[in-house]
């Protein structure tokens, strides 16, 4: 096991529902300082693990262990911590409770103060729903956080995202293997039917128009780019993690909660971090427009878009080295700043 666990006891979740032995799985990198001031928080995303952003870690890196002491906390739901997959009966498989980034975001905090007694984080940053988390750290504890960086994500599920993954979910639900979320077997048919629907959106037209799927990733045919990489991404995870991490995503807003009460403008102009907010230019979920709107509202922000034709996937998971790289530097920037 690369990674520890720390429990969190009974933990009360927004949606009025108790996780008992609430756990919260997290691996870190590098040395805490004796001033406890060199603290980077890492979230992860959709269906991601903490080895899946080790991609932006390294030595020489913006994320340098030799540096900094960064935290990636595994979000709930996605397998590690507590999920559908892993909590004991009654709360167990589709009963497991809706749990918001709020939520996450809490027990994330919980982590940092209670275990490390960590009162600075000089910088929060993640892809996609870990830029969703991002935003939330900002909002929620901004006289702890000195920097955010999130990319390609936002500050709000939009209701055009919202669209979107209501077509994910109606994919991999409408498998009769599915049976309401109690499937004896994984239900392999909506799994796959859902990686499909993902493969038009997680890329652009233009990635899709330059064959990068062939040229760059070295993929045979379109075909079996969507068998490979769309379906043999999605196969091995778990249907109600995936339906508990979507639901999770679906209700992220900044400002639902009772700190704005739905204010979310006011929730974003809260953000008083020295933010380098970093939409991809081609994504079709996250389009720099929304992160525009966001940045106008943040007093502290910079509107930074990754130039990349990889869509949704120039953040991550270390996809193309180019965008890596872009990436990298505007964190080392921002640090430095």
């Amino acid at each position: 096991m690369d990674y520890e666990v720390y429990n969190l006891g009974d933990v009360a979740l927004q949606s009025g529902a108790t996780i008992r032995g609430c756990t919260l799985a997290y691996k870190t990198f590098g040395t805490l300082n004796a001033a406890k001031d060199n603290v980077i928080v890492y979230p992860t995303w959709y269906s991601g693990q903490h080895d899946a952003n080790e991609w932006l870690i390294g030595a020489g890196m913006a994320l340098d262990p030799a540096k900094y002491f960064i935290i990636i906390p595994n979000m709930l739901g996605n397998g590690l911590s507590s999920s559908p997959s892993n909590t004991p009966e009654p709360y167990n498989g589709p009963r497991f409770p809706h749990v918001t980034p709020w939520d996450n975001v809490q027990l994330q905090h919980r982590l940092l103060t209670e275990k490390f007694g960590i009162k600075r984080v000089r910088l929060v940053t993640g892809w996609s729903m870990g830029a969703l988390q991002t935003f939330h750290w900002g909002a929620l504890f901004p006289a702890m956080v000195e920097r955010i960086a999130p990319f390609c994500g936002s500050a709000k599920c939009s209701r055009h995202n919202f669209v979107f993954l209501e077509g994910v979910k109606a994919a991999l639900t409408a498998d009769a293997a599915f049976a309401g979320g109690w499937y004896k077997s994984k239900p392999e048919t909506g799994l796959r039917a859902m990686a499909r629907v993902y493969a038009g959106w997680g890329l652009s037209q233009a990635f899709y128009r330059q064959e990068l799927d062939l040229k760059a990733l070295g993929y045979s045919s379109l075909e079996d780019f969507l068998v490979a990489f769309w379906e043999g991404f999605f196969l091995p995870k778990d249907a109600n993690n995936l339906l508990a991490m979507l639901w999770t995503w679906q209700h992220g807003d900044i400002s639902a909660n009772t700190l704005y009460g739905g204010d979310f403008s006011k929730a974003l102009g809260a953000i008083t971090a020295r933010a380098y907010v970093m939409p991809g230019q081609t994504d079709l979920y996250f389009p720099p427009e929304d992160s525009e709107i966001e940045v106008s509202h943040m007093p502290n922000a910079k509107l930074i878009p990754i130039p990349s034709v990889w869509g949704h996937f120039a953040g991550g998971p270390g996809t193309n080295p180019v965008d890596v790289r872009f990436i990298d530097a505007r964190l080392s920037e921002l640090l430095a700043e």
